[in-house]
């Protein structure tokens, strides 16, 4: 989308992606090597009575939704940073994730950039929030 397409309260929509073991064990293999993470036989024994997906697993499905369903193709650019990452519930194998993104602001920078700020809520097959933050593109106009 462009910027021009973007209105403050618009919410949009992005989706499914559903998240494999094969897929949590690489990602957690090269990225996040904790046992929880890696080790299906051990994690079903851990706090979370098994395997779950890194974090920042899950901040790279949502990022690869939105880039998919809104970015690619755009004058987008840039982030100059993310707020307020939360994880609320572990990604299992066999989720299905989908992204909401709520447009929360968007202005001209006096730099002439469109800067939009927008609020992510990654949720799985039943609805259940598993990642939240608030991010800002940058776009070149």
């Amino acid at each position: 989308m462009k910027f021009a397409e973007y209105e403050v309260g618009q919410v949009l929509h992005a989706g499914p992606a559903t998240v494999s073991e094969e897929e949590i064990l690489a990602f957690a293999r090269a990225w996040d090597p904790q046992w929880f993470h890696t080790q299906p036989e051990a994690a079903a024994s851990g706090p979370f009575e098994g395997l779950i997906a890194s974090g920042w697993h899950t901040c790279c499905i949502a990022m690869r939704l939105a880039v998919d369903a809104f970015l690619a193709g755009s004058e987008s650019y840039v982030s100059p940073g993310l707020e307020n990452i939360r994880w609320l519930q572990p990604v299992r194998p066999g989720d299905t994730l989908r992204l909401a993104i709520t447009v929360v602001d968007k202005r001209i920078s006096k730099s002439g950039l469109g800067v939009l700020r927008w609020d992510w809520a990654l949720s799985k097959q039943d609805g259940r929030e598993v990642l939240t933050l608030a991010a800002t593109n940058l776009f070149r106009l």
